[in-house]
């Protein structure tokens, strides 16, 4: 059935292969959140390597991992459309067109990925069967390895965007060895078990080369045996750590769940933050010390470094002796009017003074500024008073009574490596402020979540997220949920705040170093093992004969 199977997809050729590429990428949507089928990935990498090899040059290949790549981001990127239909009027008659030319513009990574893999010509009928296992293995290395590095350049490039890193499936999944298998990234990060489930899931490729004998078998479990190995080291750590948490600090995390389409509208922002101060207030235990909204909670133009009427009122939730933290745009004016607007964090006293506060560094282009607007005639889609302007970066934020910590506002704390500051000591928490409002109840919120908790596994940091809608949580240094309150709920947790890991992991050491020099060993090992496969066997490393009467 493999074999059929693997014969009619590499027997496919122009449209057809294009067609099948492109469903084959739809199909890994399965394997996010808040599916979490892991396995579709087994379906979907088998089906492109055997669509590659009937690729006759690396033009062909890139065709068709392109259409991978577009398939596999569509369906990533959907979500997207949601925050067009916000101001509908304005944006709607453009949420698909753009998020279909934002799909296919990234698509082209994987044509990248198709068309390095074709490196290692793919296998020929003449070859033997023996040879023909090995040879798809070996592409199936070399793939994967540049998959890898290319998730990490599209971390960073075009300011990033490292949306569902394929290691984020094991995040979120209902399956016992999700969280045992993300232990792995406090060693290898997020990139580094990409590397390892691509390997994983693209290795049964190889059973599409008749005939199917043992060796064979073993290429494609070898990888799902390491997955198992990571799962049982990574059940053992759970095991032997408990979660300990902080003496004297509990937060009330407050979820108001507000549409984003009543979010916009100026004429309810008095009831919001009233609303918001209710819930904060209403049925409060006397051990909380700490009231926590979620970004922009306050309305725009509450601009709370300014407005002292709106900081008073929020300052109201503020608990005796403790801070309100809350995001909050911040103004800054000048003669001429308006010089900057920032999205911002505040800590704010009982008694409405500003004690610290972060601006988001890194923006969401097309969301929080506008590139190229001498090209696109249209406003950033959050609306507002010009674009927002970007803070100096990641910072440690110093409150007494809190442990130092580092705030991460909506997507910055889906940037593996990137989310404390290159300095020591370290923070002791991470606070993830985000409003994914914007994205509805799609499929958005969830993957952020999955890739937002495994910031808390590869720092060994806990993690404390709050939504004004979306999943609000406090999650522990190894990933483990505390308290959570789910998508589309309205409501507050009271919960503590655990401890940091005592040493820091061999990930927040390293960072992307590590996985980065894992993808290039696999590749130069599936390179070097190719080439001496066809090539002639090298001379010796010292001259032969020594001591020969002619020599």
């Amino acid at each position: 059935m493999i074999g059929a199977a693997a014969h009619k997809l590499s027997g496919l050729n122009g449209w057809r292969r294009l067609a099948a590429a492109f469903l084959a990428g739809a199909v890994t949507l399965f394997a996010f959140a808040p599916f979490s089928i892991v396995p579709a990935l087994w379906l979907a990498f088998p089906t492109l390597m055997w669509l590659l090899d009937s690729c006759k040059d690396r033009r062909a290949a890139a065709l068709t991992g392109w259409a991978f790549g577009f398939g596999h981001y569509l369906v990533s990127f959907y979500w997207i459309t949601n925050a067009f239909f916000v101001d509908s009027e304005t944006f709607g008659i453009i949420a698909y067109p753009a998020v279909t030319a934002l799909s296919a513009a990234v698509g082209i990574f994987i044509a990248i990925v198709a068309a390095a893999t074709h490196v290692i010509p793919p296998p020929h009928e003449d070859d033997m069967p023996y040879d023909r296992v090995v040879i798809t293995a070996l592409r199936v290395l070399l793939f994967a390895a540049v998959w890898t590095v290319i998730e990490w350049v599209r971390s960073w490039i075009f300011t990033g965007f490292p949306w569902n890193p394929t290691g984020a499936v094991w995040s979120e999944t209902m399956t016992p060895v999700g969280l045992p298998v993300i232990q792995a990234t406090a060693m290898i990060g997020a990139y580094g078990l990409t590397l390892i489930t691509v390997i994983a899931a693209m290795m049964p490729a190889v059973l599409g080369q008749p005939p199917r004998f043992a060796r064979a078998w073993v290429a494609a479990a070898a990888p799902l045996v390491l997955l198992l190995v990571i799962g049982a080291g990574g059940a053992w750590r759970l095991n032997t750590a408990e979660t300990h948490f902080v003496t004297g600090v509990k937060f009330r995390l407050v979820q108001a769940n507000i549409p984003q389409t009543e979010r916009a509208r100026p004429s309810q922002w008095e009831s919001q933050l009233q609303d918001y101060v209710a819930l904060s207030v209403n049925d409060r235990p006397d051990d909380v010390t700490h009231v926590i909204w979620g970004e922009a909670a306050v309305p725009p133009t509450f601009f709370l470094n300014l407005d002292e009427r709106h900081r008073q009122t929020a300052a109201a939730a503020a608990p005796d002796g403790g801070y309100l933290i809350t995001g909050a745009d911040r103004g800054v004016r000048d003669d001429g009017g308006w010089r900057a607007i920032y999205n911002s964090l505040y800590a704010v006293t009982p008694a409405g003074n500003v004690a610290a506060g972060y601006d988001k560094s890194h923006l969401v282009p097309f969301g929080e500024y506008m590139p190229m607007r001498w090209l696109i005639p249209y406003d950033k889609i959050t609306g507002g008073v010009g674009d927002y302007g970007a803070g100096e970066g990641l910072t440690i934020m110093h409150l007494p009574g809190l442990p130092d910590f580092t705030p991460l506002i909506c997507y910055e704390a889906i940037f593996s490596g990137r989310v404390t500051p290159p300095v020591a000591p370290r923070p002791q928490w991470l606070l993830n402020l985000t409003n994914d409002a914007w994205f509805g109840m799609s499929t958005g919120p969830y993957q952020h979540y999955a890739m937002t908790r495994l910031r808390a596994v590869e720092e060994g940091l806990p993690l404390v997220r709050v939504a004004n809608t979306g999943i609000s949580a406090v999650i522990d240094g190894y990933g483990r949920t505390v308290a959570e309150l789910g998508l589309g709920k309205r409501g507050v947790l009271d919960a503590p705040l655990p401890t940091s890991l005592a040493e820091a992991t061999v990930f927040g050491f390293g960072g992307n170093f590590i996985p980065l020099v894992l993808a290039t060993l696999t590749g130069a090992m599936a390179l070097l093992l190719y080439h001496r496969r066809n090539d002639q066997p090298a001379p010796p490393l010292w001259p032969t004969g020594l001591g020969d009467k002619n020599g």
